[in-house]
């Protein structure tokens, strides 16, 4: 997540930094606090579901993530979401643009685990391989390969527990401080291999 910045999507600052699809990070986040929205009244954060986002159903997000990006979006009406729930071939799409940027992205990014390593031996192994499309390719064929379960521990996108917001400069620290406080947070980061990202996820 680079720090230049681009004209945003409309609706937002012309100074928004440049941003693509988040992952699962390495390093959490501290934990959120018992304190949302209001922290002068230690009034927290609550979700109004009682009408449909067509944003935030696109996401097809699980309940507990979904809950909390109403929430979000009730605290910030201007938020705007970048990504979801993701499939095998998203996953790797995502990644590849970043990894097209930084071929240490993965490792640098990822929790410990042998998904990760499998991922990252893939991009050592194919330096040749430098687009985008050739790495997508490359990564879900890496994808396949694996258990459900090892795709569910490394990367919450897969499974609905994670969305990623696109960034800005207004209000930035106020969105930041309601992202900490969404009830079932399990970690927030607002960057991920040194590019700039803000990343929420799940218990």
């Amino acid at each position: 997540m680079a720090s230049s910045s681009i004209p945003g999507p409309l609706g937002l600052p012309i100074n928004t930094p440049a941003v693509d699809s988040g992952t699962m990070a390495r390093t959490a986040s501290p934990l959120p606090g018992p304190v949302g929205v209001g922290a002068d009244t230690g009034a927290t954060v609550a979700a109004d579901t009682s009408g449909n986002d067509a944003e935030i159903e696109a996401l097809d997000l699980a309940p507990t993530a979904r809950t909390a990006a109403y929430a979000l979006k009730k605290a910030h009406p201007s938020v705007k979401f970048t990504s979801g729930r993701r499939n095998k071939e998203d996953q790797a799409r995502a990644m590849a643009g970043n990894v097209a940027k930084n071929r240490k992205w993965i490792e640098e990014t990822y929790a410990n685990s042998p998904l990760r390593k499998k991922c990252q031996d893939w991009v050592n192994g194919n330096p040749k391989k430098t687009t985008q499309a050739e790495i997508a390719e490359g990564l879900l064929s890496v994808f396949n390969a694996a258990t459900d379960d090892d795709l569910g521990k490394f990367s919450k996108h897969l499974s609905g527990m994670a969305f990623d917001v696109q960034p800005v400069t207004e209000d930035a620290e106020k969105i930041k401080a309601t992202i900490r406080s969404l009830s079932g947070l399990d970690k927030f980061l607002d960057t991920e291999g040194g590019l700039v990202r803000w990343h929420a996820q799940f218990k």
